[in-house]
């Protein structure tokens, strides 16, 4: 049975929620992970996953900044036991289990803290928080070993040297550091498979970001991959296909970044 998981960081979802029907006509995902939604669970509108083929929804969000919803064609059910990381309470993650024909599987929705302009924890309090937040992630999934589990959203890291436009010029800027790769990939290694990186080699290049400082994002074309989809080994089986809608950087008012999507195939007698 293909089951599609699509991740957006959308960047405002009342602002953008009408790009919502681009995105499900391009990719026809039948689960859609969005982070930076900005706004609070009271406010969030209701209806758009009803108007955009996703009956179930589960979201997590605050006034302004942040914020992470799951929208889905398939039921779900609500992880009630994720962490509180770094005891903020800032709604960067939101966990489900999806009932597929195949059995459950479990969707984690994450958006990890950008970080700030300043490598350096000592004197950057926003650094800081991203690398205790990457310890977190790390710790929890080496006490909670995932199966069957498909980790989504935008992980703020780019860790591979063709990940980035410039592996040398970007070494000491935020989202490319060694340290910040470094703790990306521990966190990867409990349990976790670079679901993307399975269909593309890692000598080229590939980017879901790029800065609304680039007048012409397309010409200079100096993104980063930071949006990424993992999937436990015992799915690496199922994976067949995936999809980076590079074009949505082009759409009217579009987010910086753009969606990805990943198409398993959820045999019966196997994954």
């Amino acid at each position: 049975m293909p089951l599609t998981i699509a991740t957006w960081n959308i960047n405002s979802l009342r602002l953008r929620q009408s790009l919502l029907h681009r995105l499900v006509a391009a990719l026809r995902p039948d689960v859609l992970c969005l982070q930076e939604t900005k706004v609070p669970d009271a406010l969030f509108p209701e209806d758009i996953g009803a108007a955009t083929g996703f009956p179930h929804v589960l979201k997590r969000g605050m006034k302004g900044y942040n914020g992470v919803a799951i929208l889905s064609r398939l039921p779900l059910t609500l992880a009630e036991d994720t962490p509180d990381w770094c005891g903020k309470a800032d709604c960067r993650h939101v966990s489900a289990t999806v009932q597929t024909q195949t059995g459950p599987l479990t969707i984690h929705d994450f958006y990890v803290p950008a970080g700030g302009d300043i490598p350096d924890g000592a004197v950057n309090a926003k650094f800081a928080h991203k690398l205790a937040f990457l310890a977190e992630t790390r710790a929890h999934f080496a006490a909670h070993k995932p199966r069957r589990a498909v980790l989504a959203g935008d992980l703020n890291i780019a860790p591979l040297e063709h990940d980035v436009w410039s592996h040398k010029q970007l070494l000491n800027v935020v989202s490319h550091t060694p340290i910040e790769v470094a703790a990306l990939e521990a966190w990867r290694d409990q349990g976790f498979y670079d679901a993307i990186r399975h269909f593309v080699p890692a000598a080229q290049k590939l980017y879901t970001w790029w800065s609304y400082r680039n007048r012409d994002w397309a010409a200079s074309d100096r993104g980063r991959r930071l949006d990424h989809i993992w999937v436990t080994p015992d799915l690496v089986p199922a994976l067949r296909q995936f999809q980076i809608l590079r074009e949505a950087r082009d759409w009217e008012q579009p987010s910086d970044h753009v969606p990805v999507a990943l198409t398993l195939d959820l045999d019966p007698a196997g994954s």
